[in-house]
């Protein structure tokens, strides 16, 4: 990641892509960035970044959340801090909203966004029902793009299955990532794997190892860090 760049997640709801986004920024702070993260997802409040900010800042990870965010209170809604990534020299990492409803919310900042200068990461998954064949994933990603005015620049295969994930999980994904790289017409970045399972994958493809931090209510334990 460009340590003065600004990168944006996106990827249908379920995809994963807030875990990723979590081990990104963290990762960055790790190569001796000064790293923010956006939460944008005002529109779906589960499994949004803000509820590890925690974590996050722990980490020296600086977080962005919207108002309201993590309790019961109004509709979530950005803060005027969020106008703050477009002047400093921190890398930056927005988690946008699920598909094309979040989407618009991002953009609403896309002329900023293309001025200062990004990578838009579109994150997929084979696994779930609205992005399970290239086609499907590929229309997801031209449904975001339409609403937010941004191209995504490269796609990351985060093809899981939560806690049943295994190696033969993600191998199977591979084929599939690329197929979505080859019809979207841009490079798939890497395949992401659990971090644990770095032992049995093929040395001839390209992985980003991820610990868990987003667990959903029924799966037990605390986040991996």
């Amino acid at each position: 990641m460009d340590p003065k760049g600004l990168t944006v997640i996106c990827g249908h709801y379920g995809t994963g892509k807030t875990n990723f986004a979590i081990n990104y920024a963290i990762d960055a702070v790790r190569e001796g960035k000064s790293v923010t993260l956006v939460d944008m997802d005002v529109v779906n409040p589960y499994f949004t970044s803000s509820e590890y900010a925690e974590i996050l800042r722990k980490k020296g990870v600086k977080v962005i959340s919207p108002s309201f965010a993590t309790t019961n209170l109004d509709i979530p809604a950005l803060p005027a801090s969020m106008y703050s990534i477009f002047d400093t020299t921190d890398s930056v990492i927005l988690d946008a909203g699920g598909d094309d409803a979040g989407a618009t919310v991002l953009g609403r900042f896309s002329r900023k966004i293309i001025d200062r200068g990004y990578e838009m990461l579109y994150v997929t998954n084979m696994y779930r029902p609205m992005t399970s064949t290239p086609e499907d994933s590929v229309g997801i990603l031209r449904e975001i793009e339409n609403a937010c005015g941004l191209k995504a620049t490269a796609v990351v295969n985060n093809s899981h299955l939560k806690e049943l994930t295994t190696a033969s999980t993600i191998t199977d994904s591979l084929q599939y990532a690329k197929e979505v790289s080859r019809s979207a017409g841009i490079p798939l970045m890497f395949s992401v794997a659990p971090r644990h399972l770095s032992g049995k994958l093929p040395a001839d493809e390209h992985f980003y190892l991820s610990d868990i931090y987003v667990r959903t209510v029924w799966e037990e334990g605390e986040p991996t860090c």
